[in-house]
């Protein structure tokens, strides 16, 4: 892949991944103090489900996001643009 490109779509799809892994951090640091609050359980719970969807559509498309994917030879992860060198302000 050309590391100077990336989709709109793709970005897209990967700002998704991000927001929604943001929910996740901030539900799990709130649930660690608040751990029987319902809401934010089922908040967390929903974006959890979201965020593996988002994952498998991505991986699916894209090629591998995380180094824990499977991988066929050669090894696939590395042939995608480091998360520093997407430009987010062009979508």
């Amino acid at each position: 892949m050309d590391k100077d490109f990336i989709s709109k779509e793709q970005k897209k799809l990967l700002k998704e991944i991000m927001e929604a892994n943001f929910v996740l951090v901030e539900t799990n640091l709130y649930l660690d103090s608040h751990p029987t609050d319902e809401g934010a359980l089922r908040l967390h719970n929903t974006y959890s489900q979201r965020y593996k969807e988002l994952l498998s559509l991505y991986e699916a498309k894209y090629g591998l996001l995380r180094y824990t994917g499977m991988s066929g030879c050669p090894w696939s992860y590395i042939n995608e643009p480091w998360p520093w060198e997407i430009n987010f302000d062009v979508i």
